[in-house]
């Protein structure tokens, strides 16, 4: 992928980069107001959280096989999620991407699963697929029937929810997985090959739902803020070379050094959830920060590159946040897992705490 590819879902235009600057006593203001001291009272139960911050498993050698997930999964299940939330664009909003191709068509062509076979074989279009599956959620008995995660399976795929359609697809006995009620071969083909991707949405969060009994993912991410980035070759060139002379830095170096010795041992017994426990120490955010967002902040470019590459970012994570919110607002007490790139993770963090019944679980201890 080249340079350009990794930041076009990334920057943003119209931000604007000619700014006054501010007076002193604006600047050193700060508001007596602050939610994340605003907890919910001792006698509710809160939402707890649990942010684990992960590798993208696709990026991983060859050395990595999903056996070594096992340890990983173990004491994820023992910490009794009930819901789980993954990095993937919502059926619902991919849908609605697809309606501004002008700014959004790479970003539907990098990130959106096509529901388009599985809207033809239950005649369902997005909207009306996400209905029905809450619909029949809802309602759900406790011992469904094969035919009946069938359908839901082949809903889920109409309503561009593929991790949630595979977690329908495990939870079938191994005879039972066969088209049928909505699925057809195609879709069928579809929900196995997901099952073995080197992914954790399909590896980690389907996989670890099916075995603790769940319905469902719940997909957070939001691509929203995206732009197509600066289209005038010289503008481009520009850009690229600002944030990768803010890139090269020391705490990158420490970052990719820390990666290859994780990654080179991967081989090894708990290799893999050393990894993780490296990815979700508390000093890991930070050392994200220095290497990436913190220096694309402080680059020096008239246009503002890095600002507006760090403006994408905060969005996108606010927004993502938001989505969880929504989904705990909905649930209270809910037990939230939430899986997502560990570049993510201080964001997450940082942002949920915000939240008047928000309590966050210590990765660390979980993956002890």
């Amino acid at each position: 992928m080249t340079v350009f590819g990794l930041f076009r879902t990334r920057m943003m235009l119209g931000v604007g980069i000619a700014l006054c600057a501010l007076p002193v006593s604006a600047q050193s203001y700060r508001p007596s107001f602050d939610p994340s001291a605003l907890k919910l009272p001792a006698s509710s139960t809160p939402n707890e959280v649990l942010v684990l911050g992960t590798p993208h498993l696709s990026g991983l050698p060859d050395s990595f096989t999903p056996d070594m997930l096992a340890p990983l999964l173990d004491r994820l299940a023992a910490w009794r999620p009930t819901a789980i939330a993954t990095e993937d664009l919502s059926g619902l909003q991919c849908d609605s991407l697809r309606r501004y191709p002008s700014r959004y068509a790479e970003t539907v062509k990098t990130y959106c699963f096509d529901p388009a076979p599985a809207g033809q074989a239950t005649g369902l279009d997005v909207p009306a697929a996400n209905a029905e599956a809450e619909r029949l959620l809802a309602a759900w008995p406790a011992a469904p029937a094969p035919a009946q995660r069938r359908q839901l399976a082949a809903i889920f795929l109409a309503s561009g929810e593929r991790g949630s359609a595979l977690v329908q697809w495990l939870r079938l006995p191994a005879e039972e997985r066969r088209a049928g009620d909505g699925l057809t071969d195609a879709l069928v083909t579809t929900l196995e090959k997901a099952r073995t991707r080197r992914n954790e949405t399909y590896l980690v969060a389907a996989t670890l739902a099916a075995r603790l009994g769940l319905e469902r993912l719940w997909s957070v991410d939001d691509h929203s803020a995206d732009s197509p980035g600066p289209v005038v070759p010289e503008e481009i060139q520009a850009n690229e070379a600002a944030i990768m002379k803010a890139w090269d830095n020391p705490a990158t170096c420490a970052r990719r050094a820390e990666s290859e010795q994780l990654t080179a041992r991967l081989a090894q017994p708990d290799a893999l959830l050393n990894l993780y426990r490296a990815y979700n120490a508390p000093d890991a955010p930070m050392l994200v920060y220095r290497s990436d967002f913190g220096a694309a902040l402080a680059e020096p470019s008239p246009q503002g590159f890095g600002r507006q590459y760090v403006g994408y970012w905060e969005t996108r994570n606010l927004r993502m946040v938001a989505n969880m919110r929504d989904i705990i607002g909905r649930y209270p007490g809910t037990r939230l897992l939430t899986i997502v790139g560990a570049s993510h993770k201080g964001y997450y963090e940082a942002y949920l705490n915000q939240m008047h019944d928000v309590h966050l679980a210590d990765a660390g201890a979980v993956l002890r």
